[in-house]
């Protein structure tokens, strides 16, 4: 497995794969094309069908800028486009083809390149399944963050310091910020509303479910505003991680250092779904990305509560199974619903998913591992209207509401 930074990435949403890997891509290109007079870029399949509501578009035009730029989405892929996010990169000059690149982007703002070397970070995890990573912790005697540690060195946590920061921040400029979210949806942007809301008797089972999903939507809002936010392990389920983790913080008055500690063993749980299955809804649904944030946000908070390797292994199983099957629909290819309530909605999966774990987990009898082979099973296996393209589901639904 790969390093877990590749799991936390400081971009600009709304789309880790519409928008943050096409950005790379044409960056990728556009740097070894200067002598380029022109480029041309054509999207298939999930890019083409959501790419406009996504800002592939704008993303593409504004980094190939100021060399003249033809961006065109293809209805119909090429027989030997395998991936449903495919792009073909065209350099044009003295009006013939002067090079082409095809790139995958194979979910959470990573790449795959064809007739290329799969990804420029090399795998330093010898590990590549939780009952791995349980044998080897239970033979040298260490937690899950200090297995992190030690396979990637002590510089990881000054990276997880500048993530942690940045989580804390675009949940507190979502809080800041009133009105309505760009695009023909005109959906309110509603974290302060629900971080400012008081009850005369505000239960504390009220509370924690209002802030956790205050923070969530901050999150989620301004990634559909195409701010900054941190892949966890996607832009569409950023808010999940940040939510939680926020509200624990403060009920619990842990430091920094506990959160980054925290952020390990969560990082941890999304590396393994994304090596061992998918974190792309194009690809597998929305159980690919709110299911991995949710089992992600869940094992972190068994780890800042103190519970044990295996509590935490059953909080990330339960919060992945129970997600399973979900489909990815935008309604007109925008992340904004159901994608930011969603992410409220996960959030609070997530503690459920901790709290039942503490009781449980001697009970246990589907592993995380196997939660994880058949979320990808189950993706594969779903009808193409529900990954990411707006033909099916709510997307559907809404839109035959607008025709009648």
């Amino acid at each position: 497995m790969k390093s877990i930074r590749e799991v936390y990435k400081i971009g600009r949403g709304p789309s880790s794969s519409h928008t943050m890997g096409p950005e790379r891509a044409a960056i990728l290109f556009r740097d070894g094309h200067p002598d380029a007079e022109a480029f041309r870029v054509k999207l298939y399949g999930s890019l083409c069908k959501t790419g406009k509501g996504h800002g592939t578009d704008r993303v593409l035009y504004e980094t190939l800028s100021p060399t003249p730029t033809e961006v065109i989405f293809c209805r119909e892929a090429p027989e030997d486009v395998t991936h449903p996010n495919t792009m073909d990169f065209i350099a044009l000059k003295d009006g013939e083809v002067q090079d082409t690149m095809r790139a995958l982007s194979i979910g959470g703002g990573d790449l795959r390149i064809e007739g290329r070397p799969e990804s420029e970070s090399e795998d330093i995890y010898p590990e590549n399944s939780f009952a791995e990573i349980i044998e080897f912790c239970n033979f040298r005697g260490l937690d899950l963050a200090e297995y992190v540690e030690l396979t990637e060195g002590p510089e990881i946590r000054d990276y997880l310091r500048t993530v942690w920061a940045q989580m804390k921040q675009t949940i507190q400029d979502g809080l800041e910020t009133e009105g309505m979210l760009p695009g023909p949806l005109r959906v309110e942007r509603k974290a302060k509303k629900l971080f400012d809301f008081r009850l005369e008797h505000d239960h504390p089972q009220v509370r924690e479910c209002r802030l956790i999903s205050a923070y969530a939507f901050a999150t989620s809002e301004q990634n559909a505003d195409c701010g900054t936010v941190v892949t966890a392990p996607t832009c569409g389920s950023c808010g999940v991680v940040p939510a939680t983790f926020r509200y624990v913080q403060e009920q619990r008055i842990l430091t920094d250092e506990q959160m980054i500690s925290g952020l390990e063993v969560a990082g941890l749980i999304g590396n393994l779904i994304k090596h061992n299955a998918s974190v792309s809804g194009a690809e597998c649904g929305c159980q690919a990305e709110i299911g991995a944030a949710c089992s992600m946000a869940a094992a972190g908070l068994d780890y800042l509560y103190g519970l044990s390797t295996n509590q935490i292994q059953y909080a990330a199983e339960i919060a992945l199974e129970h997600h399973l099957g979900l489909t990815c629909d935008p309604i007109l290819g925008l992340v904004q619903v159901p994608c930011i309530e969603r992410n409220a909605v996960a959030a609070n999966r997530a503690m459920n998913a901790c709290n039942l774990s503490f009781f449980l987990s001697d009970t246990q009898r589907i592993s995380f591992d196997i939660a994880v082979r058949t979320m990808y099973e189950t993706g594969i296996s779903m009808n193409k209207r529900f990954l990411e393209t707006s033909e099916g589901g709510l997307a559907k639904m809404y839109g035959r509401r607008n025709k009648m």
